[in-house]
């Protein structure tokens, strides 16, 4: 049973690492800070050639409306009743006057410390990072101006003296913000950009935390990464995996796109575990007695940690003494398992 336990733990541990081959050198196992050093370390290139003025050009690839290959959406935009909140427009109509489109920071210029700077064709660095400029209307842009990021509901525009990006946009800004944090450091901390409470332990934004599990990504924040990571050279991991964002900065589980902690539970459908990452309690329910039931835990080593009875409907664990990182829960019952894959922070 150990070498089948060990054996399960390295197909789970090489899954994780194969997701996407990007990430093949990145150690997904880390948590907390430790994995938001790890992602910074991966994302923080060095591109002398990418300018400002080719964002033009690729927005009309990232950008792109996938229901009209002809057009590019329009950040913020919600209908197509006026030039102003058009979702939609014609890619060949970008400039700077009524009802054409143009580049928009997302995390606004003039908020970063220091400042970005200003805005050139040949402009190169954090100014032209194609990860934090959408294609918006310049009216629109002119409308959000610098206003801080805030929670609201509905279509964009302000809220208070802060801007909401849009219930379509906000899970897009929010993952925009965790790159930006991600790459930059504390020249971009999420509260220079957005206005709320901030986790209990970190500088993250409840607010972005929250978009991100709101607003999933979708086929046209998708189709980013491939291209930037070819013409710019890094990819925007919140976007391939919002889950990375929950194992950074904590808060309610957003959607894990690699199936990181989901292993196949045809026999314990109705098992549940939570909160996963985990502080010092993690809770183990099942709807149903588990007869003859136990909890195992692993280590990375496949060193078993934990182990006792699951004969009721509800189990407490507590983790506090349990060092950092990803392990391997198992519970049993008679002659049946299944095992779940946790993280402690």
């Amino acid at each position: 049973m150990k070498k089948i336990t060990l054996l399960l733990f390295m197909l789970i541990v090489q899954n994780i690492l194969a997701q996407q081959p990007y990430y093949n050198d990145v150690d997904l196992t880390l948590t907390g800070q430790d994995l938001y050093i790890e992602l910074q370390s991966k994302i923080a290139i060095i591109n002398t050639n990418f300018t400002y003025g080719d964002v033009r050009d690729t927005m009309k690839i990232t950008d792109e409306n996938p229901d009209n290959t002809s057009d590019v959406l329009l950040f913020y935009g919600y209908d197509n009743a006026s030039c102003t909140t058009d979702r939609t427009r014609d890619k060949d109509d970008f400039g700077g006057t009524t009802c054409e489109y143009n580049r928009e920071h997302v995390f606004a210029r003039s908020n970063a410390n220091p400042e970005m700077g200003s805005a050139s064709n040949n402009s190169i660095g954090i100014i032209a990072d194609p990860h934090n400029l959408k294609a918006t209307d310049q009216q629109m842009n002119g409308n959000r101006g610098n206003r801080k990021f805030a929670d609201g509901s509905g279509n964009a525009g302000n809220a208070g003296n802060n801007w909401y990006p849009g219930d379509e946009w906000k899970g897009d800004a929010a993952r925009m913000m965790m790159y930006m944090y991600t790459r930059y450091g504390t020249r971009c901390l999420p509260s220079l950009n957005g206005f709320g409470d901030t986790q209990p332990t970190n500088e993250m934004l409840q607010v972005y935390l929250q978009w991100n599990i709101d607003d999933p990504v979708n086929e046209y924040e998708d189709q980013h990464n491939p291209y930037l990571e070819s013409v710019y050279g890094n990819r925007n991991p919140f976007i391939d995996n919002p889950y990375l964002a929950t194992i950074i900065w904590g808060g309610e589980p957003a959607e894990d796109r690699w199936d990181t902690l989901s292993t196949d539970a045809n026999i314990f459908e109705n098992l549940t575990i939570y909160p996963n990452p985990a502080n010092n309690v993690l809770w183990v329910q099942n709807s149903t007695i588990v007869n003859n039931g136990a909890i195992i835990i692993y280590d990375l080593l496949g060193k078993e940690v934990f182990k006792e009875a699951f004969t009721t409907d509800k189990k407490q664990i507590k983790t506090s003494t349990f060092s950092r990182g990803v392990y391997l829960l198992k519970v049993t019952s008679n002659d049946s398992e299944t095992i779940k894959k946790i993280i402690i922070n």
